[in-house]
């Protein structure tokens, strides 16, 4: 992996802290590590990274809060919890705090690294989009910042800032299934609570506008028990 990518691993019990440096590092990645909320502030202002890996019990400052200090400062940088907490009110309670990737112990050592590659991996594809603010899907063009659809004849379709924003998101994670949690998350803040179809209604619209034909679509799918996935060769 050339120019190692940088984790900042916040762990409490220290044998699972280094058993999970030590697997992160034999995968290519430079790991700074944390055994208190604290520490891992003072480390996350001094060094930048392409993950921030969070235990939620730790001591001085724990998990939710240390991901809520950084989501303030950095928007972008991916968070995953590392929690014996398992309810889906646990796991709603982190992703509102700003987490991507919610893992419950005791977890497979093999998962955690799998789960780890495509956060780094995702946050590497957001710093290329951001290099530009349109994206071509087939022949129509989607201007991000103006929130318009330029049609093959020239002609525009006007956005809402739902969907602008739900597409960039899909977009952005490009060939991989994201999670009607992470979509609440991200497009409605959770403000409120759409229903499934709401959100299913979305991606009929998207059908409509970029699908040569929207019965059989080839870039926007319905995964089934997870949530939606955009296709594109990009």
């Amino acid at each position: 992996m050339p120019n190692k990518k940088r984790i900042l691993l916040a762990e409490d019990e220290e044998h699972l802290l280094e058993a999970i440096k030590l697997n992160l590092e034999l995968e290519g990645y430079k790991v700074s590590t944390a055994t208190n909320g604290k520490k891992a502030l003072q480390i996350f202002k001094e060094e930048r990274f392409n993950l921030v890996i969070l235990d939620v019990m730790m001591p001085e400052i724990d998990g939710f809060v240390v991901a809520e200090t950084i989501r303030l400062e950095n928007s972008e940088v991916p968070i995953m919890f590392l929690t014996a907490k398992n309810t889906n009110e646990d796991k709603i309670s982190g992703l509102k705090k700003g987490a991507d990737d919610y893992l419950t112990k005791p977890f497979n050592l093999e998962e955690l690294i799998l789960r780890v590659n495509n956060l780094v991996k995702r946050s590497l594809k957001g710093d290329d989009l951001k290099e530009f603010n349109s994206y071509k899907i087939g022949d129509k063009t989607i201007h991000f910042n103006s929130f318009e659809l330029i049609n093959e004849d020239g002609s525009i379709t006007p956005l809402t800032k739902k969907e602008t924003m739900l597409l960039k998101l899909l977009i952005e994670r490009r060939n991989e299934a994201v999670s009607r949690e992470q979509i609440l998350e991200t497009v409605w803040n959770y403000d409120v609570y759409p229903s499934t179809r709401t959100i299913d209604n979305f991606i009929l619209t998207f059908r409509k506008y970029f699908e040569p034909d929207p019965k059989n679509p080839v870039y926007f799918h319905s995964i089934r028990g997870v949530g939606y996935k955009f296709t594109d060769q990009h």
